[in-house]
């Protein structure tokens, strides 16, 4: 009797997963819509927001230059300072047993 039982629960749940999948399949509309889901920002915005965070450090980067006495940044030269620094990590960077030959 016990063996009946676990297969009529499985069995059970086997089919309740497949009725939640084919729901998932086949009904219109998507999720975000049955809960009138938007987001907060446009994609234009983020880019807008992000510009505006690069622009607010690199100021504040350059105070902080200006008070120690060394030159400022600009975006262009900060780009060239991360991309010479990504060369020299890559240039440093070695496989395991490279240095041993």
């Amino acid at each position: 009797m016990g063996g009946e039982f676990a297969w009529l629960v499985a069995g059970g749940l086997t089919v309740f997963v497949l009725i939640l999948l084919a729901l998932g399949k086949w009904y219109p509309g998507t999720g975000a819509e049955q809960v009138d889901w938007k987001p907060t920002r446009s994609p234009e915005l983020e880019v807008e927001l992000e510009l505006d965070d690069v622009a607010q450090m690199l100021e504040a980067n350059n105070a902080r230059r200006r008070a120690s006495g060394r030159p400022e940044l600009t975006e262009d030269g900060l780009r060239e300072e991360v991309a010479a620094e990504e060369e020299r990590r890559l240039r440093d960077y070695s496989e395991p047993g490279e240095d041993e030959a």
